[in-house]
This record gives structure tokens, sequence and C-alpha cells, in this order.
């Protein structure tokens, strides 16, 4: 399977709740912090909608 690279690079400070909550399923908790993590579609749905607060890469 696939994987990806993501990281925060925004604050989610006066943000919604809902991408707050977005951010904590995919595990990010900080400013700088990097999850690998299986390009499920269901994944790629979340990141899509916080995708101005994080940083995507492919992982190899």
């Amino acid at each position: 399977m696939k994987k990806i690279k993501i990281t925060l690079v925004k604050s989610p400070i006066d943000r919604p709740e809902r991408q707050k909550l977005t951010l904590q399923a995919l595990g990010l908790n900080k400013t700088n912090s990097t999850r690998e993590v299986d390009a499920t579609p269901q994944v790629l749905g979340m990141v899509r909608k916080v995708t101005h607060l994080l940083k995507v890469e492919e992982s190899k």
C-alpha cells in the first residue's frame, strides 16, 4: 500500500472545531509533527479537508 508523509505546518488555533478534530484523527497534535500513514481513500479525504494546514509528501 502506498504511504504518504504529512506534516502540520500551520497552527490549528482559531480554526473550526471540525478541522481540529480531523487533525487529531490524523495524529497531528503539535506544529511540525510528522506522521507516515497509508494513502487510503478515507485518509486522503481527511487530508484534503485540512490541506491548507499541512505539507504532504509521497513516502518511499
